[in-house]
């Protein structure tokens, strides 16, 4: 159980801050069962969880365990993935998004920014699903490394350009 505080990434909505556990006030939730009242980092407004639910929650990765996934960046594959039809690169994406899992997020990012690289390359606009799902998990990996590193996420781009040597 999270306690009061405490940073957890919660399903696709990213980092947020756990304001209360408990029984709730809120018309048609149950009051017998406690639920966390999370405060999104990125937007404004609560979250109410139940403790049970079936979203993912998990704790935001430690300093020590961001650094190190930022130094195997150029170690982590991407796949070439040639899909051309919409929905199945949506469906392919979306998976790797409710994974929650910050690697496989940048394998989404290296997969759709390769691939746009190659279509501008060809005198083509970069595809518009890779470049929404690249943007999500760009924003999903960004927010928890940030809070992870102690910075701003506008930060995070540059400072792994600069320890990945890009």
């Amino acid at each position: 159980m999270f306690q009061v505080g405490e940073l957890i990434v919660y399903g696709g909505e990213g980092v947020c801050r756990v304001e209360a556990v408990g029984p709730i006030a809120v018309s048609g939730a149950k009051n017998d069962k406690p639920y966390y009242t999370l405060a999104p980092l990125y937007r404004m407004g609560k979250i109410y969880a139940p403790v049970d639910t079936s979203v993912l929650m998990r704790p935001v990765l430690s300093r020590k365990e961001a650094e190190d996934l930022i130094r195997k960046i150029p170690e982590i594959e991407a796949p070439c993935f040639t899909e051309r039809n919409p929905r199945v690169l949506g469906a392919f994406y979306q998976e790797i998004i409710r994974s929650h899992d910050c690697s496989d997020m940048i394998v989404l990012i290296k997969t759709a920014y390769r691939k746009s690289q190659a279509r501008r390359a060809r005198g083509a606009k970069p595809g518009q699903v890779d470049e929404r799902y690249m943007k999500r998990a760009e924003e999903l990996l960004y927010g928890e490394l940030a809070v992870a590193l102690d910075m701003s996420k506008e930060e995070i781009g540059g400072y792994i350009a600069e320890a990945v040597g890009k």
